[in-house]
């Protein structure tokens, strides 16, 4: 074949380094956004940290090619009174900003909330289950050999305080170093039960219980039956067959009732308080109040700062070599890109949190039994975006209520009919679900059909394997598990 030349026309998305840069800001939490501002204000000499806002810079429009701050808008939900019927939330309201993406129709100004949004650090150092044991098998009068068999010990024993290893298992991570009896194993493991927590190390719950009880003096009342209780009959005491165990321990209510009341006293999961898993606290992104006209959206200030171009070096390039004026001038075009997609960001953020309240001004009237059905399409048709964009504004963003911090994605949720061919939210269902559940008599606990049945009755349409998954997702046990011993 001879080589030619053909000519061919063809249409290809390509994503500039701009427009990658805004979707990647975009997906990125409170948190990750101040990490990555901090480095780019380190890597960036043309880029700068405005002064605080002041009321009067608060008021004025200051110029989107040089700073940064977030925007507020209101939502009217004046127009119509909302229903308290959970199927019949459909009232409208009117939003009275432009559904445009134009970054010129976006008012800036440092907006603020009476609760703010500093946030404590929280990287105190915590003594963990395994350091707390290791501590107290230093000061135990152990030999070299019962030591380094309390040590494997010590590693095998889980969060909640229970050893999972078997005895051979352990015996043969001891091979290296010593070769000791099942006996022995046993033997110091007995001793580490006496740690603190009490029953640390233990093989089951019953083992569990026993060691604990066995610190109580045995005069205590109810002790001999509450350790025959979690020593033969746990089983049935977890299905609270209060009948079977009067009878196979041949006691009365109220002897059963003194040992189930010791029993419960008793730590489950004595490891538990040693752990070591950080409390994650959530900063909101949006701020949602009341005010005369609806309800107010405004954005973070704190975890959206200021941000500006360091004026002096700008003045440099001018008369930098060509060197040098290349590298401020590299620095100085990526400043105003990424002040540019913090817009960007900021104005998506603004847009969706507005759209999610004014869909669901009714949850924050009266509550999740009042959610409305709601998914990514919707939003993403009303302020004229793709759903991915939706996506990834609605992932690990927060929006500050009345009623509490919830991420954006909790006010999205499927539907389900009602009686009068209208739908509820899933989410609305839950906190049904929720509510008969926490007002049920606890001798005589709701089962799936009963709960479904009593939806029925209010009109939502739902079969009682919804209503099961529905429980189960909330980590509600089945109706026997949650039966009471009175």
């Amino acid at each position: 074949m001879k080589p030619a030349l053909h000519l061919r026309l063809n249409q290809q998305l390509a994503l500039t380094p701009q427009l990658q840069q805004a979707i990647r800001l975009l997906q990125l939490s409170s948190i990750e956004l101040e990490t990555e501002l901090r480095e780019a204000l380190e890597s960036n000499p043309l880029l700068e940290m405005g002064d605080e806002v002041t009321e009067s810079e608060a008021a004025a429009e200051p110029d989107p090619a040089e700073s940064y701050a977030p925007a507020a808008t209101t939502v009217d939900t004046r127009s119509e009174p909302v229903q308290e019927n959970a199927s019949d939330y459909d009232s409208a309201t009117t939003y009275d900003s432009d559904p445009d993406f134009g970054l010129e129709h976006t008012t800036y100004g440092n907006a603020t909330s009476e609760d703010g949004d500093s946030m404590e650090s929280q990287d105190e150092d915590t003594e963990d289950l395994r350091d707390h044991l290791l501590w107290q098998l230093n000061l135990t009068p152990f030999s070299p050999r019962d030591r380094a068999i309390g040590a494997t010990i010590i590693e095998s024993i889980n969060d909640d305080g229970y050893l999972t290893e078997s005895a051979e298992a352990l015996q043969e991570s001891l091979a290296a170093l010593y070769r000791v009896d099942l006996d022995e194993i046993e033997s110091v493991r007995h001793r580490i039960q006496q740690f603190d927590p009490l029953s640390v190390g233990s093989r089951n719950l019953s083992e569990c219980l026993r060691v604990q009880l066995d610190a109580f003096d045995p005069d205590t009342a109810g002790h001999t039956l509450a350790h025959s209780l979690v020593s033969q009959h746990l089983e049935a005491l977890a299905k609270n067959d209060r009948e079977k165990l009067c009878r196979q321990l041949r006691a009365s209510t109220d002897e059963l009732d003194v040992a189930i009341a010791l029993i419960r006293s008793l730590d489950p999961k004595p490891g538990s308080r040693f752990s070591t898993q950080s409390t994650e606290y959530a900063t909101p992104d949006a701020y949602v109040m009341k005010s005369q006209g609806g309800w107010t959206v405004n954005l973070s200030a704190h975890l959206q700062p200021k941000l500006g171009i360091n004026q002096h070096y700008a003045s440099l390039i001018a008369r930098a070599q060509r060197d040098d004026a290349n590298y401020l001038r590299g620095h100085l075009q990526e400043a105003r890109w990424l002040i540019k997609s913090l817009q960007t960001r900021a104005d998506t953020v603004l847009k969706v949190a507005n759209a999610i309240v004014r869909a669901q001004c009714s949850f924050l009237e009266y509550g999740p039994e009042a959610m409305r059905p709601l998914v990514l399409k919707d939003i993403a048709e009303e302020i004229g975006m793709h759903e991915s964009t939706i996506s990834r504004v609605t992932t690990r963003k927060y929006l500050h209520t009345p009623r509490g911090t919830f991420e954006f994605k909790y006010f999205f949720s499927s539907h389900v009919g009602t009686a009068d061919g209208g739908t509820a939210s899933a989410t609305a269902i839950h906190a049904m679900i929720r509510k008969l559940v926490d007002e049920e008599s606890s001798s005589k606990p709701l089962s799936d059909q009963a709960l479904t049945a009593e939806l029925n009755k209010r009109g939502i349409n739902v079969a009682r394997r919804t209503v099961a998954k529905y429980r189960e997702a909330m980590h509600i046990p089945s109706s026997n598990d949650r039966s009471r011993l009175s």
